[in-house]
C-alpha cells in the first residue's frame, strides 16, 4: 500500500514537471513570435525623405504606370491605381491582374478625394510627377516617392522594401539577369550595337538619351545616342521640331514607336520626317534596321513586366531562341 502511494506520488510529480516544462515551451514560442511581429515600424528612405511604415501594408495605391506594373510583378493587388495613358483604363497586359481595382484619376492629376476614400496604408508616388502634392498625399497615408517614373529597378527596390517583398525582388532580378545574360550570349560579337530610340508625335518627334528603354538597351549591350553639344532638353531626351536635326539620329539601328494619341496626325508627321532626304541618309535606314516597336512595352509600361515584354520583342527582332 505504501509502495503504491509512493509510486503514485512520483508519477504525479513527473506529470507536473512535464506540464510546467510544456508551459515554458509555449511561452518561449510566444516570445519568439512577438519578436518577429509584422507590426514593427520601419523607416523607408525615398526621394521625398524618410517615411515610417508599420508592418506590411495591405491597402496600397500606386500613382504611376511603373508602380502599377511592379505591384503585379511582386504579387500585390493595389486597391487603387492611376489610369493608363492608352488602352484605358488599364493596359491590356495588366488587365487580368488588376481587374476590379479602383481608378483614382490620371497619373498627372490623381484624385485625392478618391484616394482618401480607399483608406490606404501606403501610397506609392513619383517625385517627378507628384512632388507638389506630396504633403497632401502624406496626410492621407504614409507615402513614398521614386525620383523618376522610368527607372524600373529603382521602383522595384523601393516597393519591395516598403512591402516586405525583398525575397521576391531578389527572385525577379535573378530571372531578369538570366535573360540578359542569355540575350547577350546569343547576339555575341554583334554587340555593341549603336541604337537610337525615337518617338513621333503629331507636331514633333522625340529622341531618348536617358529613358526606360534606353537603360534596358544599355544593360543588353547596346550603345545609346549622346546628346549633341549645345542642345537642350529634359534628362530623358529632346523634343525636336526641325528636320535639320535628323543627322543627329544616326545609328546602326533605330527603334521607333509612334504615339497612339492623334494617330492620323502622328502618321502624317512620321511620313513627312521619314520621307525627308536627310532621313534616307541615316545608316539604320540604308541598312534596313529601322524597327517599329510597341509604345507600351518600350515606354509607357515602365515596370518589371513590361521590361520582359520589351525583351521578348528584341528576341523576335533578332530572331533569337527564347
Amino acid at each position: 500500500m505504501f509502495r503504491n502511494n509512493k509510486l503514485v506520488s512520483i508519477m504525479l510529480c513527473v506529470m507536473a514537471l512535464l506540464l510546467v516544462t510544456g508551459c515554458g515551451s509555449k511561452e518561449t514560442k510566444g516570445e519568439e513570435k512577438k519578436a518577429a511581429s509584422p507590426q514593427e515600424e520601419r523607416v523607408v528612405k525615398h526621394a521625398g525623405g524618410e517615411t515610417t511604415i508599420k508592418g506590411t501594408p495591405k491597402r496600397i495605391v500606386t500613382l504611376y504606370q511603373g508602380a502599377n506594373d511592379t505591384a503585379v510583378a511582386l504579387g500585390v493587388k493595389p486597391v487603387g491605381i492611376v489610369e493608363s495613358w492608352d488602352q484605358q483604363p488599364i493596359y491590356e497586359y495588366l488587365r487580368s491582374d488588376l481587374e476590379g481595382v479602383t481608378i483614382v484619376g490620371q497619373e498627372l492629376q490623381p484624385n485625392l478625394e478618391e484616394i482618401s476614400k480607399l483608406k490606404p496604408d501606403l501610397i506609392i508616388a513619383s517625385k517627378y510627377r507628384h512632388e507638389k502634392i506630396y504633403p497632401q498625399l502624406s496626410k492621407i497615408a504614409p507615402t513614398i516617392m521614386d525620383d523618376t517614373v522610368y527607372e524600373w529597378k529603382d521602383t522595384l527596390h523601393l516597393m519591395a522594401d516598403a512591402l516586405n517583398k525583398q525575397d521576391k525582388e531578389a527572385e525577379l532580378l535573378a530571372e531578369w539577369d538570366g535573360r540578359v545574360k542569355d540575350f547577350k550570349s546569343q547576339l555575341g560579337e554583334k554587340l555593341p550595337i549603336k541604337a537610337a530610340i525615337t518617338n513621333f508625335r503629331s507636331d514633333h518627334m522625340r529622341v531618348y538619351y536617358n529613358s526606360y528603354a534606353g537603360s534596358i538597351l544599355k544593360e543588353l549591350g547596346f550603345e545609346g545616342l549622346e546628346r549633341p553639344a549645345g542642345t537642350e532638353g529634359e534628362d530623358w531626351g529632346e523634343k525636336i521640331t526641325s528636320k535639320e536635326r535628323i543627322p543627329d539620329l544616326n545609328a546602326d539601328t533605330i527603334f521607333n514607336f509612334n504615339a497612339s494619341k492623334d494617330s492620323e496626325l502622328v502618321e502624317k508627321n512620321y511620313e513627312a520626317w521619314t520621307n525627308h532626304p536627310l532621313w534616307q541618309e541615316l545608316d539604320a535606314v540604308k541598312n534596313g534596321k529601322v524597327f517599329q516597336v510597341d509604345e507600351v512595352y518600350w515606354s509607357a509600361g515602365a515596370g518589371y513586366k513590361s521590361a520582359n515584354l520589351m525583351l521578348d520583342s528584341l528576341y523576335e527582332i533578332y530572331e533569337l531562341k527564347k
